[in-house]
C-alpha cells in the first residue's frame, strides 16, 4: 500500500454526488486536508455545475453517468483499483455531498481504525445529534428496521445505516460490493457481519442538506423504494460468502 512518509495511513475520500453544486463546496472545504490524500467526487450524471465545482476545489472527478448511489461509489472504487498497488490507499472514507454530515468530524470517524484496530466504522446519526427535520419519518423507521434485521439474522449490532463511514481498503475489496443503488450502505454492513469484521460506531451530527433535493427522502416514492431495496438486500445476502 501507498505509505505516507510520516507513517500515517493513507486515507482517500469518496463522495457520490448528483446535482450538488450548492452544497458540495461546503463539504469539500470542511474535509480536514491534513488527514486525507485525495478526494474523489463521483459525478453521477449531474446536470448542473457539480463537476466544475469539484474540480475548482481540488477534488478528482470520476464520471459515472449510470444513475444510482451504488453505481457512483463503485466508480470511485474502480478508480482506486486502477492505481498501481503501491499507490492504493489503506483507508476509505465515504461521505455524502449534500452537507448533511459534518466533514470536520472525519478524524473521529477514522480514529477507531487508526487507534483500536477496527475494520469498519459507521458514523451513527442515532447516537449523535439530529437537527430537527434532517430525517423524515420513513428514514427514521428504515434506520431502525435494517439494524434490527442485521442483529436478528447476523448477530451484529448497528444503530444506523449512516453514509459517513470509514473502512480498511483491503476489507472493502474483499466485500466485492455489488449494489448499484439504495442498498449500498446495508450491503456493506451485512457483508461486514458475515466476514466477522471488527466493527464499531461513533456518534456524528446530522443536519438538513445545504441545498438541492434529496434523491431518497425528497419524494414518497423514493423513500418507499429505498426502504424496500434495503430489506431485499438483507435477504439476498443471507448466504453470501466473501471472495477471499
Amino acid at each position: 500500500m501507498f505509505a505516507d512518509p510520516n507513517g500515517i495511513p493513507v486515507i482517500d475520500v469518496i463522495i457520490p454526488v448528483y446535482n450538488e453544486e450548492v452544497a458540495l463546496p461546503f463539504v469539500l472545504a470542511g474535509i480536514p486536508k491534513a488527514w486525507v490524500r485525495q478526494v474523489i467526487v463521483c459525478n453521477n450524471g449531474s446536470t448542473d455545475n457539480t463537476a466544475a465545482v469539484a474540480l475548482a476545489h481540488g477534488a478528482i472527478v470520476v464520471e459515472q453517468p449510470l444513475r444510482g448511489y451504488g453505481n457512483a461509489c463503485l466508480a470511485g472504487i474502480q478508480f482506486l483499483k486502477n492505481l498501481p498497488t503501491s499507490e492504493q490507499p489503506e483507508l476509505i472514507v465515504f461521505l455524502d455531498g449534500d452537507y448533511s454530515d459534518y466533514p470536520e468530524e472525519l478524524p473521529n470517524v477514522v480514529a477507531p481504525i487508526l487507534k483500536d484496530g477496527q475494520d469498519l466504522v459507521i458514523g451513527s446519526r442515532s447516537k449523535g445529534g439530529l437537527e430537527p427535520g434532517a430525517m423524515t419519518v420513513p428514514q427514521r423507521f428504515g434506520n431502525w428496521l435494517a439494524p434490527f434485521m442485521i442483529r436478528i439474522f447476523f448477530k451484529y449490532r448497528f444503530s444506523d445505516l449512516g453514509p459517513f463511514r470509514a473502512i480498511r481498503w483491503n476489507k472493502l475489496l474483499a466485500m466485492d460490493m455489488q449494489d448499484r443503488n439504495f442498498g449500498w450502505t446495508v450491503e456493506m454492513q451485512v457483508k461486514a457481519a458475515i466476514m466477522q469484521l471488527k466493527c464499531t460506531e461513533v456518534a456524528v451530527r446530522y443536519r438538513k442538506r445545504a441545498g438541492g433535493k434529496s434523491k431518497v427522502s425528497g419524494t414518497i416514492k423514493g423513500s418507499v423504494l429505498a426502504g424496500w431495496k434495503i430489506i431485499a438486500t438483507i435477504f439476498k445476502l443471507i448466504n453470501w460468502k466473501p471472495i477471499f
